[in-house]
């Protein structure tokens, strides 16, 4: 397992490779986000941007997702996976923080996780980016690239990843932290091809080293051969 000390020099290479990693779901306030977190689950944010560029112009307010018949719903997101399921809690959603919280989204992550399709994701998610409160989101680049590097378990689930994540990492980095890794996995560690050959963390990666035995990568010639 990878220590402390090795996990902050892999941070210092990826600072120096994301400095400006940041949420890549586009959202005007946390409600937005809310909406936008809830639908990229299982689907990429790059479809979740198509879909919320008109869908957070004719939806502003929990009210407004309520005022609408659910059919009506799912069909301004039909291109989003899960979207019957989705158009259901976002306005099961909308009702309870209309009811309980005056239509505000509450910065607490537990009062969050009670909401309908609101998991510990995506919680984490809303509060760091929305309020500034420290969390460490793990979702499937972070979890992924965790293993990879042997700073976990490869059969950690990702409660226990989220809970490594955070022991090893200083508490005022965990956010910038968790959208590093996202970068880090998402355009460089990739689940498919992940670009060992010219990876600055190979040396310190047991699945790069375990590719290289298995003759998958090259670095003298940086070419991936898979």
């Amino acid at each position: 397992m990878m220590t402390k000390k090795e996990w902050h020099a892999c941070l210092e290479v990826m600072e120096e490779m994301f400095p400006d990693a940041h949420c890549e779901l586009v959202h005007k306030n946390p409600f937005e986000l809310l909406i936008a977190t809830l639908l990229s689950a299982q689907c990429t944010d790059k479809l979740v941007n198509k879909v919320t560029a008109t869908l957070f112009e004719k939806y502003h307010a929990p009210e407004d997702y309520i005022a609408v018949p659910l059919e009506e719903l799912q069909q301004d997101i039909r291109s989003i996976g899960l979207y019957r399921n989705k158009a259901k809690n976002i306005q099961a959603l909308s009702h309870i923080l209309i009811n309980s919280y005056n239509s505000e989204v509450p910065a607490d992550r537990d009062l969050l996780m009670t909401l309908p399709g609101v998991g510990r994701k995506t919680a984490n998610v809303v509060v760091s980016v929305a309020f500034n409160i420290p969390a460490m989101a793990v979702d499937t680049h972070v979890e992924r690239v965790s293993k990879r590097l042997g700073l976990c378990r490869w059969k950690d689930n990702p409660l226990q990843v989220e809970e490594v994540l955070m022991k090893k990492t200083p508490a005022h980095d965990w956010s910038k932290t968790h959208h590093q890794i996202i970068f880090f996995g998402r355009y460089h560690c990739k689940a498919q091809n992940p670009q060992c050959s010219v990876c600055p963390l190979f040396d310190r990666c047991r699945e790069g080293q375990k590719r290289a035995r298995k003759g998958l990568v090259n670095r003298e010639t940086s070419v991936e051969i898979d």
